[in-house]
């Protein structure tokens, strides 16, 4: 999580400087040294940020005090971007108006209200410069910047650090009376590799899938039954970090044990392009087969596909991955087979877990007192094979009673978290969460705000994701469109679900979005550990000493849950899921003054709210708000002073006309209004929702993208026209 922060916070550096033109003399040149310093050590952090993420606690090894040195670069990321905000909130609260003399003068006393601010960032800046050189130069003096640079072929690899049981170590020794549902996928498999008829040239056979989805337990199955079909075959691990040269060696090496012939003389010594050759020489006249488990970069592609020949002899690759971008990157020069692996059905993952939980006892059937638990330890691990043969593997070595088994069900993230027998679990989920850009982390880290099994709205996530500045504007592309391909890319690594049909047409029209559970619990540990984010549950009514979070979630706390001991808190987004206490919208939204206002992100949408407070707008930098399905019946005039505001969402709401200030708010991107109707029976009757009135002025929202719904037959022809 430093190198999101630190992305971050170069990001705001950056705007700072392109924006801000009257810094103070010097602060400046310190605002842009920091930016240097930052982008410096960012080049390592990936690295360093996965080793600190995964070391164990009271490691000796060279990655001790890692774990340290990184929590305090994150602190100082963080800050970063509080003196940013804090200082444009104080600047812009007075914006320039005016002519002539009148104007004059107010400028010049608008002038002498902002030095006090631009005095106390150059302040913090100057400290703030001060932390970030130690922490650079304490890097280079223990060395953390050289334990992330490429040592032989393991270094850089996330799957060494994975330490305790690890469940895929014997997935590639499994009999095959111990694999469950694989039989059709396996079928299917098979006949793409040996069917020569349909496909006699050089083919690819991709499996794509989550981690812990058992790819490489089908791709062995498959490996074993048709590796005599072929004149030479191997079986390669690939896994996150490789060299291209030891990658050629290993197959060739593979193919001349398979068929008894020496190795080429001085292999050791060949670099990439002889290796290449040589591999494309032995294959000149035979028929081939290549297992590729585990691959994560789409460039693995280009490094291998010249040296494994399209010949006239039907050559077949299979690659294992969790990313559809590598498979997509094969179509390039090669006809591809894509085979996408789900999860178990909850047939076979209660068979699966059956086999592994009584393999050694009562007969290898389910006793019925444990019948009900284990389908409710079976529906937690999500059709996952990797977390159900761990579960059911611990749990084999325990004894067979109601209250053993429901202790492990009930505090099951607390075991995939502190439980040596489980923590690779998680470990294991975590990869492709450490593969991803510092960008799509935050992204992905967003899914766990919302509550366990939340269906999101695609449009909802995107808008949030923009206001929270994790969007970077790309040329010629709306924010929206570039959020568009950062969830694109996110369900591409298989870290996110869609609820459709066809992956496709859900991510374009609306559509749903969600995480696996065992992810969301992994999300879950990050958020809470990077202060990334607070959930406040209905046992915890106020927050815990000392607590500095940037986002709050409220799943189903009371009215006093924001109450702080504090008062200068640096939230940045209150997510509410609770719909059971009137009196937390208006506690929120009235306690901002003092402790929210720096708030980006407020949505209350489904929750119980009333009325919005009249001094909401003073939350200067709010971006997202959103009152859907609430009992708001008016917006305050003050809605106009929310200058930041991108999104205004009350739909489903008894508000029938917008004040004639919502003309200032000239950053409106999405204005999204109707309000809602019931019948007798007080049901809401969808059909009979109305659009809002609005007032002369419309037309000054320049950026507006998306609007939804004005009612035209109330209002005048000069508003039509805007």
């Amino acid at each position: 999580m430093a190198e999101t922060a630190v992305g971050l916070a170069i990001d705001h550096l950056v705007q700072l400087l392109t924006n801000e033109a009257s810094l103070l003399r010097g602060v400046r040149s310190q605002v842009s040294s920091i930016k240097r310093e930052l982008e410096a050590i960012q080049c390592f952090l990936k690295d360093v940020d996965m080793m600190a993420d995964l070391e164990e606690e009271g490691s000796t090894s060279r990655f001790a005090g890692v774990t340290l040195w990184v929590k305090e670069l994150r602190e100082v990321a963080f800050q970063i971007k509080d003196v940013i905000d804090e200082y444009q909130f104080h600047l812009e609260r007075y914006p320039g108006h005016g002519h002539g003399f009148i104007g004059s003068l107010g400028q010049i006393g608008r002038s002498i209200v902002k030095l006090k601010p631009r005095y106390h960032i150059a302040s913090r800046i100057q400290e703030i410069k001060k932390a970030v050189v130690e922490i650079s130069e304490r890097s280079k003096r223990y060395g953390f910047d050289s334990i992330a640079q490429p040592q032989g072929t393991t270094n850089g690899n996330p799957s060494q650090y994975i330490s305790g049981y690890d469940p895929r170590k014997g997935s590639i020794y499994l009999e095959e009376d111990d694999v469950v549902g694989i039989e059709s996928p396996r079928d299917e498999l098979v006949g793409w590799l040996l069917n020569n008829d349909q496909q006699p040239r050089r083919a690819v056979i991709s499996v794509v899938g989550m981690g812990g989805v058992g790819k490489t337990t089908l791709a062995r199955k498959v490996y074993d039954r048709v590796k005599n079909d072929f004149d030479c075959y191997a079986w390669i691990t690939v896994s996150h970090s490789y060299q291209e040269e030891e990658l050629l060696k290993n197959v060739i090496t593979q193919f001349c044990d398979v068929n008894k012939e020496p190795l080429p003389q001085g292999i050791g010594s060949m670099n990439e392009q002889i290796l290449t050759n040589k591999v494309r020489e032995y294959l000149q006249q035979k028929r081939y087969v290549v297992f590729f488990d585990d691959v994560w970069k789409k460039e693995f592609w280009g490094d291998i596909e010249h040296a494994l020949l399209d010949n006239k002899n039907g050559g077949r690759i299979v690659i294992t991955t969790r990313s559809n971008e590598v498979v997509n990157f094969c179509k390039i020069s090669s006809f591809v087979h894509v085979h996408e692996l789900k999860p178990l059905d909850p047939e076979n993952a209660l068979e699966l877990f059956r086999k592994r939980a009584f393999q050694y006892e009562v007969g290898g059937c389910c006793p019925s007192n444990l019948e009900y638990l284990s389908h409710k330890i079976v529906e937690r691990c999500g059709g996952l094979p990797l977390a159900i043969v761990a579960i059911a593997g611990l749990l084999s070595t325990k004894h067979k009673t109601i209250d053993e088994w429901k202790k492990l069900h009930d505090n099951l993230g607390s075991e995939l978290e502190n439980n040596q027998d489980l923590t690779s679990i998680t470990k294991i989920l975590s990869l492709s969460y450490y593969d991803l850009p510092y960008h799509l982390k935050c992204c992905f880290l967003y899914f766990g705000m919302y509550p366990e099994d939340y269906l999101i709205k695609k449009s909802r996530l995107i808008r949030q994701w923009i206001a929270e500045s994790f969007v970077k504007p790309k040329k010629d592309k709306t924010l929206e469109e570039v959020a568009q391909e950062y969830l694109t890319e996110l369900i591409d690594r298989s870290l996110v679900q869609v609820r459709t049909s066809n992956t496709d047409i859900g991510i374009k029209k609306g559509g749903v979005c969600h995480v696996h559970d065992l992810l969301h619990e992994v999300i879950r540990k990050k958020i809470e550990d990077l202060s990334f984010c607070h959930i406040l549950y209905g046992n915890e009514s106020t927050f815990k000493g000392g607590l500095v979070t940037r986002r709050i979630s409220i799943v189903n706390g009371s009215s006093n849950v924001l109450h702080s001991s504090y008062q200068d808190s640096q939230v940045r987004s209150i997510l509410n899921f609770n719909n059971s206490d009137e009196r937390l919208g208006n506690s929120i939204l009235s306690s901002h003054k003092k402790n929210f206002k720096l708030l980006k992100v407020v949505d209350f949408e489904d929750g119980i709210l009333d009325h919005v407070h009249k001094n909401i707008g003073k939350l200067f930098h709010l971006r997202y708000l959103s009152l859907r399905n609430t009992n708001v019946k008016m917006l305050p005039r003050s809605i106009g002073k929310l200058v930041n505001l991108e999104t205004l969402d009350v739909r489903g709401t008894f508000v029938v006309e917008l004040p004639a200030e919502i003309k200032r708010l000239r950053k409106l991107r999405n204005l999204l209004v109707y309000n809602r109707s019931y019948d007798i029976d007080t049901q809401f009757n969808p059909s009979k929702t109305k659009g809002l009135k609005v007032q002369e002025g419309i037309g000054c929202l320049e950026a507006l993208q998306k609007l939804s719904y004005l009612e035209v037959s109330e209002m005048g022809v000069h508003v039509i026209k805007e």
